[in-house]
């Protein structure tokens, strides 16, 4: 999260903000706050979230079909050494304890929860779960589709 700088708006119609702690905007954050808090901050302040590395082409690919069904997401990049920073999912099915791992970029969460990278985000779209999701957290209405 580099310096507090407003680089103008994306040809997807996002517009890219870096949040680095510093004293000299008026967008300026928390300077005691920690990598890990500045992200569960984000995480839920943001309905749906990307948190991706400095030119990754999955993150466009996520944002490009998140577009297409009428999201915006908030896309955040990470610094290298913030990356490991990224809460894990672990969820438990039956007997066996599945982990997305931490510390995995590009990471998108919806409603607060991860739903992991891009693999899972193509496939929560293609088995028809996404948009109720989405319509789920408030950021689309059955009525858009």
């Amino acid at each position: 999260m580099r310096g507090n700088s407003f680089y103008g708006p994306f040809s997807d119609g996002g517009v890219r903000l870096e949040l680095t702690p510093t004293t000299n905007s008026p967008l300026a954050i928390d300077v005691a706050e920690s990598t890990e808090m500045r992200i569960q901050r984000l995480i839920s302040e943001n309905p749906v979230v990307i948190f991706t590395r400095s030119s990754c082409c999955m993150c466009h690919v996520m944002k490009k079909l998140l577009s297409a069904i009428g999201v915006h997401p908030t896309v955040i990049e990470l610094e290298e050494d913030e990356i490991a920073a990224l809460p894990s999912t672990t969820a438990v099915t039956g007997d066996e304890v599945i982990s997305d791992g931490s510390g995995e970029a590009p990471a998108v969460f919806i409603g607060g929860t991860r739903v992991g990278g891009l693999e899972s985000l193509v496939a929560l779209h293609l088995s028809g779960r996404l948009v109720p999701r989405l319509v789920e957290v408030g950021v689309i209405t059955d009525g858009v589709l």
